[in-house]
């Protein structure tokens, strides 16, 4: 039996849901024909993609080199079919947090007016690529330096960073902070889709306490239950409010890049127009 593309679109879901069971339901088949799939693609490869032997499914590093490929071959295949006229798939946008913040909305608006055919998701993943490294999106927003190699970079805008504090602290009454005032207090740090790292303060004068979280909710929660302070964009504050946090303005620190990253070639069809709306909603277009 030859490698089809059924099998690579079952690995693909067993990828970006990390459970077979998942997988199984949202392509609509049965676990253990999920199983048989993956079993005769890691056959013909002649290696093993999938590591069962815990309670979670993940990959090896085979089967990490391997998702972006068939991520690839997935889409190009899709593109044919679109250029044929047959319908595809609903277009995936990938953010880790804040979206493209007050662009947004915009976006989506225009989309579904000038693209009705095509649907546009907008996915909130909690990973430094957005979902975009293990083929769960098409397109993603990625906030920072953007070095993976084979990915097409799109900047878009820069963003202020600001601090935010919990709303009955001293912080709090302030009008703008600087890095020396929040050296004072532990530095809440999410280690997995976040761009504040303790090398923001010069070396001499750095937090003492970092806390570490892994997504935007529990960096949130932990800030307005006064475990410390954090330092985020100025989306967050629109997109992610909170009745017991407040943001200040850190006008000493530079900007972060807002990018928009795909793979190339893109793994659905309609990637390119995604990308010109978005530099068009960003530069008022």
């Amino acid at each position: 039996m030859s490698i089809e593309l059924r099998h690579l679109r079952c690995f693909l879901a067993i990828a970006e849901e990390s459970s077979m069971t998942r997988a199984a339901a949202r392509l609509r088949i049965t676990q253990p024909a999920v199983s048989r799939s993956l079993a005769t693609l890691e056959r013909q490869l002649g290696v093993r993609l999938v590591d069962r032997s815990t309670h979670h499914v993940t990959l090896t590093p085979e089967g990490l080199a391997f998702r972006e490929r068939a991520a690839v071959a997935v889409g190009a295949f899709d593109a044919a079919l679109a250029s044929a006229g047959r319908p595809v798939r609903p277009l995936r946008l990938g953010h880790a947090w804040a979206a493209l913040g007050p662009y947004t909305t915009p976006l989506l608006r225009r989309w579904k007016r000038e693209q009705p055919d095509i649907p546009l998701e907008l996915l909130r993943i909690d990973d430094r690529s957005a979902g975009l490294l293990r083929g769960a999106v098409d397109v993603a927003v990625v906030r920072g330096p953007v070095s993976e190699p084979g990915l097409v970079v799109t900047p878009l805008f820069s963003e202020a960073r600001v601090a935010a504090v919990t709303a009955d602290g001293p912080f709090a009454a302030r009008a703008r902070l600087t890095l020396a005032d929040l050296a004072t207090a532990p530095l809440l740090v999410n280690s997995v889709s976040g761009v504040t790292v303790p090398e923001l303060w010069p070396p001499d004068a750095r937090p003492t306490t970092t806390i570490t979280v892994t997504n935007t909710d529990d960096w949130l929660a932990s800030i307005a239950a006064g475990r410390g302070v954090g330092v985020s964009v100025a989306s967050t504050a629109e997109i992610h409010p909170h009745p017991d946090v407040v943001y200040r303005p850190l006008p000493e620190l530079p900007p972060v890049p807002v990018h928009l990253t795909h793979h190339a070639p893109p793994s659905h069809p309609a990637v390119p127009a995604l990308v010109a709306l978005a530099v068009a909603v960003t530069t008022g277009a």
